[in-house]
């Protein structure tokens, strides 16, 4: 049962509260300004009717009206109490009041404006709220207004009041200018577009200005381009040719959408002929084909879709004979733009790079078929190239405009065009020297012979002050005279158009200059040889070996050796003597196998025999390494010619000696071999017995099977022992060279780095010797089990190697060196075993005794 009780004060004789309530009515009796109290007092009281709850709420803010937590606490629960009720309920108006009177002492708190200012918001009371914002604003200071100025801009944006809604914004700009692209996407989306493009304008000028969205100033600009290119009509505020012609000397790197951008504003603007002229301007101005690109295909765009809509207007309103010269007019203006396109790209590559010359003949080759633009051409282009910075060779503009005038039969223009030439300051000498050549080749090609020598003289003739070929410090002019080109030239036309006297003139002076090559001086000889002046051919040879070092001089000895030869053969052999040891000193091994040769030949035609083979023996020694072998084979076989073949013992045994082992063991086969025919069958096992020493078994089968043949054919027992002995031996010193036997088993095992060690591991503390001794015996096994099944024909005299079967089986084939004995005597020896040996007693004569025989 609840009791009810009427608290008989005088202040509230109203005021009525149940028994459960008493301990927080005297709680609150005893502490009155106690917030911390009444809170837990009206936390008790949350489910009670909302009036009592509102009564409660009202006695506490009575006696404490300054207590945030109370105020919100108590507005808060108000504006749920009438969250489901209609926006014209007279609760919302007491609601409304209730905040109002918080604000008397609440004004400060900026999160009682925005709950009060979204309630009215909820309440769709547009010029309450805007009233209230501003109070806000009013109230507050200026730290804390950018936690009211989100919401209110919300607010400004969900209604369409754009008047509103910029003076809102204009205010806000004052407070934060960094949150103006907010304020120009609003502009653009309520249809202002004059004002936006200002504010953007004004953004884009504001060096400072940093990007909310990350944007950079050239984004920025290009958003206002085509804001106010493509709005023409609404923005009138901007000077939009200045603002676009700005941004084409800030932003160089991209021209073209600017061009573009400033053409599409003139287009939209019904200005037709100002558009074309800005595409016009633009490109003949832009610096990269990327840009021209973009600008020329703009620009084709727009003279096609001026095309379409002129022939699009004829046929609705009719045809005229004005519209049809204006539609011709156009077609006409659209083919030659295309037409114009490949010399504006040219264009664009010249203004990146006026002194390529290569792009300058291909404006030319454009030209074709137009006489004047290809001389105003050429005329700009000798002009404006500089030799010094030029990509290519500047002198050929001159020489092709020169071969232009030519072509069109204007000699004295083309000759005017190389005099002009001939005065430029090239910066090689190469430059200015191929233009006289191609004056002297002018003259030669409309014959005027003497012109040509004329010029050519003046080319080479000594200028008021040398200089030195690669001087760089003097002027060209002052150092062509050095050149091997004109030179070149003028030899030849000598040689043909000239005298003796005046052709041997110009070699001697290119000799004296210093600047002949070894073909020059060859050529020289060869002229005075043709002339029978065989002697000056002679001097000449030595004046060019005077003038080079090995290797440029080979070819000099190798001609005038064979020159020299074959003029005076053997009446000059002390002479030919002398010069072959000139050439030979210094030689290098590389070139000295054909000088050799040459010299052994002369002494085999001319000389002695001895000196010829003494030049050999030389040659063997003074070629390079690679070319030994060769020069012995051929010094064995001259040797054998001359001397015959028991002389060639010697070069043999020296060949042995020099040559690499692959070498020498190929030199030994063949002298074994030779010794073998002049039935010197010691000498030949002997040379077999050294060059086993050279020779491991596993890689070199084939000698060990040629002296096993050997044996065969000419030895017996003992020999055959001895050679096995001695492959054994062999074997086992290869077996014990530990470089060998690590490269072999590193080999084997398909590794191609590695050490000893490597070969076991987890075995690191063993010798490594032993290790080696242990792989060597494993190869041993397994080159014991790779060999192939013996061959038929078997040596008869080796024990240790064959059974009993394979002996009786080879015991029947014939030995040459097998002494013939009686048939009966075979007879009896096929009854013994293949493996015992008859031995019989004869009689001696007395005679071999002599005297002994008494004693």
């Amino acid at each position: 049962m609840v009791v009810m009780a009427r608290l008989s004060r005088p202040e509230r004789p109203d005021l009525v509260f149940e028994e459960e309530d008493l301990p927080y009515e005297e709680e609150i009796m005893r502490n009155p300004f106690s917030v911390k109290c009444w809170l837990r007092y009206i936390e008790f009281k949350q489910g009670a009717p909302k009036p009592r709850l509102n009564q409660l709420y009202e006695r506490a803010l009575k006696l404490l009206p300054c207590s945030y937590k109370l105020w919100y606490r108590y507005l808060k629960a108000r504006r749920a109490q009438v969250k489901h009720r209609c926006v014209t309920d007279p609760a919302y108006e007491d609601v409304n009041n209730c905040h109002e009177r918080a604000f008397v002492f609440m004004h400060k708190m900026p999160r009682l404006w925005l709950d009060y200012c979204q309630f009215l918001m909820d309440q769709g009371r547009v010029t309450h709220t805007r009233r209230t914002f501003d109070r806000a604003l009013r109230a507050l200071p200026i730290t804390q207004h950018s936690r009211i100025w989100p919401l209110y801009l919300r607010f400004l944006r969900s209604h369409p009041l754009p008047e509103t809604a910029v003076r809102g914004y204009r205010r806000f700009l004052k407070l934060s200018p960094e949150s103006a692209e907010e304020y120009i996407e609003y502009l653009k989306s309520s249809d202002r577009l004059d004002e936006a493009a200002q504010r953007l304008a004004t953004v884009v000028n504001d060096e400072r200005f940093v990007s909310k969205a990350g944007k950079s100033n050239y984004q920025l600009w290009h958003e206002l381009c085509d804001l106010i290119s493509q709005n023409p009509d609404k923005v009138q505020s901007l000077n939009v040719d200045a603002i676009i012609r700005g941004g084409l000397t800030r932003f160089t790197d991209q021209l073209g959408k600017l061009w573009c951008s400033l053409a599409d504003y003139y287009i939209r603007s019904g200005h037709f002929e100002k558009a074309r002229d800005v595409y016009e301007e633009a490109i003949r101005t832009v610096m990269t084909v990327r840009d021209f690109t973009q600008v020329f295909d703009s620009y084709a765009q727009f003279e096609e879709s001026m095309i379409a809509a002129k022939m699009e207007t004829t046929s609705e309103l009719g045809r005229e004979e004005e519209d049809d010269v204006d539609l011709e007019l156009r077609l006409a203006r659209f083919e030659q733009l295309i037409g114009r396109r490949p010399l504006l790209l040219n264009s664009v590559l010249l203004r990146q790079n006026p002194h390529h010359v290569h792009e300058w003949h291909k404006r030319v080759a454009l030209h074709q078929g137009r006489p004047r633009e290809i001389i105003n051409t050429y005329t700009e282009a000798v002009q404006t190239v500089d030799p010094f910075k030029a990509t290519g060779k500047p002198h050929t503009l001159w020489v092709a405009f020169a071969k232009f005038y030519e072509d069109n039969g204007q000699l004295d223009d083309a000759r005017v065009i190389l005099e002009k030439a001939t005065k430029v300051n090239f910066k090689q000498v190469d430059d200015l020297a191929s233009v006289w050549c191609e004056c002297g080749e002018l003259e030669l090609r409309h014959e005027n012979y003497d012109q040509a020598l004329r010029l050519l003289r003046k080319a080479t003739a000594l200028p008021a002050r040398r200089a030195e070929y690669f001087d760089g410090s003097e002027p060209v002019q002052n150092r062509v005279y050095k050149s091997l080109k004109v030179w070149s030239m003028l030899a030849d036309l000598e040689e043909s158009l000239g005298t003796f006297q005046s052709t041997k003139a110009v070699y001697d002076r290119i000799l004296d200059l210093r600047i002949a090559t070894p073909q020059i001086v060859i050529n020289y000889a060869m002229f005075l040889e043709e002339h029978k002046y065989f002697e000056e051919s002679f001097k000449a040879y030595e004046r060019g070996i005077s003038l080079f070092k090995w290797p440029n001089v080979s070819d000099i000895w190798s001609t005038y050796l064979s020159k020299f030869i074959a003029r005076y053969g053997g009446r000059k052999l002390e002479r030919a003597r002398d010069l072959f040891e000139q050439a030979l000193d210094g030689c290098p091994p590389k070139y000295a196998k054909t000088l050799y040769l040459l010299y052994a030949q002369l002494e085999e035609e001319w000389g002695l025999a001895r000196h010829a083979m003494a030049v050999y023996e030389r040659a063997t020694r003074a070629v390079e390494p690679a070319q030994q072998y060769d020069m012995f084979n051929i010094y064995i076989k001259r040797a054998a010619e001359i001397y015959g073949v028991t002389h060639t013992r010697g070069i043999y045994q020296k060949a042995i000696e020099v040559l690499s082992d692959e070498h020498a063991r190929e030199m030994c086969l063949r002298f074994a071999d030779m010794e073998c025919k002049l039935g010197e069958i010691d000498r030949a096992r002997a040379i077999y017995s050294f060059c086993s020493q050279i020779c491991d078994p596993r890689t070199t089968g084939a000698f060990w099977q040629t002296w096993k043949d050997f044996e065969v054919r000419h030895g017996n027992e003992d020999t055959i022992r001895e050679m096995l002995r001695i492959r054994r031996s062999v074997q086992a010193t290869y077996n014990t060279q530990v470089n060998f036997m690590a490269s072999q088993m590193l080999k084997v095992s398909g590794s191609a780095t590695g050490t000893v060690s490597d070969l076991a591991p987890g075995q690191s503390g063993m010798d490594d010797m032993k290790l080696l001794e242990q792989r060597a015996e494993q190869l041993a096994a397994e080159a014991e089990r790779d060999q192939p099944p013996r061959a038929q024909s078997k040596i008869l005299f080796v024990r240790s190697d064959a059974s009993r079967e394979e002996l009786a089986e080879l015991a029947q084939q014939a030995n040459p060196e097998e002494i013939e004995l009686g048939e009966d005597e075979e007879e009896d020896e096929m009854d013994l075993e293949p493996n015992e040996v008859r031995l019989e007693q004869q009689s001696v004569p007395a005679a071999v005794f002599g005297s002994l025989k008494d004693d």
